[in-house]
């Protein structure tokens, strides 16, 4: 490969690679319980049984050191406080202590303090700040339309302490079925009639935020499920009176996790099939079809994936481990080759499914991939081809040199496979002693965080013409000198 003949195909968001921490990691409340809790999980009939899958948390300290050292260094990002809670909390506009119950038509309580907290927390990571606001009934009036007599006090209760908000959705997934608050999603009459009124609301109160939509739910499963497919995105999007967004928003997820549904089943997904190109292909035609309701209904407009992961219900039992990693940097290179520009990871932190976990705030195996995508990606996406079969490769300028080009080469293989390039080459190689192990090695040393919670530092092996790609490893193959012409823009180095 000849990096400096690789054409500029797209440039993301500066912030392209971001995050969601759980409204519920600010009220306390339910999440999805840890496989570790657990004796019942993966059997069948699990999704009917709802409660069976969760468990309930506290609010989470987001002032905590070593969990502000770790997304510090993923900054910039951006950070989206959503999810199911969002839709039914309730903001509780005074400096008293947490009420015992929410009001009627609430199911969570949101205090001052802890939005306050999170706004804060977002500020100090240079992360800007995705959120959404109630739909249950607490905010509806007697017709059933959306008032905002609840988001006007939380508005101003930000601008009041000086902070603000840079996107905001109305709804967290409107066509998916919430237990405990509607038995199927919002029509698309109701939708637009809804996201009409949130639009001049938000005209006036807060002009600069950014509105997103329609933020629906989707699977990569082979088979419908007839509750989020009721509604399509494109009826969500056409329906008058049509929502005008600046950012277009969806969610997607592989498959459904084995909380819900048994591995083998058609809607599962397996830890053997986790490198397989049909499992990492599943993005793709999702963001297709929103690429094209933005071109239709917002053109020129972002397209950001809000919320994503392996598996809906809260992630795999393997998650947490090094097999992961492979997906979680697929998916982020190949839609940002195929125009998307902001892709969030549902967690920051959470139960199973967090790239730090919530318990500990030590990282799992997912954060020193993205430390090393922060360190070496820029903006610019350049088109590498099609590899070979095993191999995954892609590549983007190297984030703050002009000169440089960075190579993601994901070997699906048993076998070691070699890359030859001209010039010097700087390997990063992430591996595993076995694929399911939250252990991971850089370069043949495992990484951990030190005695002071400071991360360890990142040296490469150094090459020259050619670097050798171990069997099923992840390798950044920075080339300094690449000389790539649509690279010759210095981008902010972060």
């Amino acid at each position: 490969m000849n990096p400096a003949e690789l054409p500029l195909v797209h440039t993301v968001d500066e912030r392209y690679m971001s995050f969601q921490i759980g409204m519920s990691h600010l009220t306390g409340g339910e999440t999805w319980r840890t496989y570790d809790d657990s004796k019942r999980e993966g059997e069948s009939g699990q999704a009917e049984n709802f409660e069976a899958v969760r468990e309930f948390r506290a609010p989470t300290d987001l002032r905590n050191p070593r969990l502000r050292t770790l997304t510090a260094a993923l900054a910039p990002l951006y950070i989206r406080y959503g999810g199911t809670t969002t839709n039914s909390v309730y903001f509780q506009n005074n400096d008293e202590p947490r009420m015992a119950e929410p009001p009627k038509g609430f199911r969570w309580v949101l205090t001052r303090e802890n939005w306050k907290r999170a706004l804060e927390f977002a500020d100090a990571m240079d992360a800007k700040v995705l959120t959404g606001f109630t739909v249950s009934e607490g905010v509806r009036d007697a017709s059933g339309s959306w008032t905002p007599e609840h988001a006007a006090p939380w508005l101003a209760y930000t601008r009041s302490i000086g902070r603000d908000i840079h996107a905001a959705e109305l709804f967290n997934e409107p066509n998916a079925q919430e237990p405990g608050r509607t038995e199927h999603g919002e029509s698309a009459e109701e939708f637009t009639r809804d996201f009409a009124a949130f639009s001049d609301f938000m005209a006036d109160a807060a002009p600069a935020v950014k509105l997103g939509g329609p933020g629906v739910a989707t699977l990569g499963i082979p088979i419908p499920i007839p509750s989020l497919e009721a509604v399509s995105p494109e009826q969500y999007m056409s329906t008058e009176p049509r929502p005008q967004v600046d950012i277009v928003t969806y969610h997607f997820y592989g498959a459904v996790a084995e909380r819900c549904v048994p591995p083998d089943s058609p809607g599962g997904i397996r830890a053997e099939d986790a490198l397989t190109i049909e499992w990492l292909e599943r993005p793709d035609k999702q963001f297709q079809r929103h690429r094209a309701l933005r071109d239709t209904f917002a053109p020129g407009s972002p397209i950001w994936l809000t919320e994503t992961g392996t598996a809906s219900c809260g992630g795999t039992r393997w998650q947490p481990t090094f097999l992961e990693t492979f997906r979680f940097l697929d998916t982020h290179a190949r839609l940002a080759k195929q125009g998307l520009d902001a892709i969030f990871t549902h967690a920051l932190i959470s139960g199973s499914n967090g790239v730090i976990d919530e318990k500990t705030f030590t990282p799992n195996a997912d954060y020193w991939a993205a430390l090393l995508w922060r360190r070496f990606m820029g903006t610019r996406v350049l088109d590498a081809g099609h590899g070979q079969p095993g191999l995954q490769l892609y590549a983007h300028c190297q984030r703050g040199n002009p000169k440089g080009v960075t190579l993601l080469a994901l070997n699906l293989t048993d076998v070691a496979l070699s890359l030859q390039v001209p010039g010097p080459i700087e390997r990063y190689t992430l591996d595993a002693p076995v694929l399911q192990s939250q252990q991971v090695e850089l370069n043949g040393t495992p990484l951990q965080l030190a005695a002071d919670d400071s991360l360890p530092s990142l040296q490469p092996s150094l090459h020259s013409g050619a670097a050798d790609l171990a069997p099923t490893s992840v390798n950044f193959l920075v080339l300094p000198e690449a000389a790539n012409p649509a690279c010759s823009r210095l981008e902010a180095a972060h």
